[in-house]
């Protein structure tokens, strides 16, 4: 499955953006789908994923409360709503899609395939 992460941008604290994975080659609803991200020198974190087949969607803590994750199976696509944004939330953001068991959901290891980044800049 080839995926493309689109949407980021720069936006000022508080602000919102909606990102998108589009998947193709293969079904994404097949795959358990995992959005990270990674700012400058730190290591890649985990965001939010849901597994394949299943509703429930994991977040990492500090976007709890803030970010959605969703997906439509029509557009083989998943989102990532991202509302009251801090500068703490700059990073390059990556769609993922593998079958990790659910042990390791927020493991970056356990997804196969990935997609090119966006950037996502908020300002203070």
């Amino acid at each position: 499955v080839q995926l493309q992460a689109s949407g980021g941008g720069l936006v000022q604290a508080g602000g919102s953006l909606r990102l998108s994975c589009a998947a193709s080659g293969r079904t994404l609803s097949t795959y358990s789908v995992g959005w990270f991200r990674q700012a400058p020198g730190k290591e890649r974190e985990f965001v939010a994923g849901f597994r394949r087949g299943g509703g429930v969607v994991y977040y990492g803590d500090s976007v709890k409360g803030r970010f959605t994750m969703s997906r439509e199976n029509v557009k083989n696509s998943a989102y990532l709503q991202m509302n009251g944004l801090k500068p703490e939330d700059t990073a390059v953001y990556y769609c993922a899609a593998g079958t990790p068991i659910l042990s390791n959901m927020r493991n970056d290891r356990a997804y196969a395939y990935w997609g090119k980044g966006t950037l996502v800049t908020v300002s203070s």
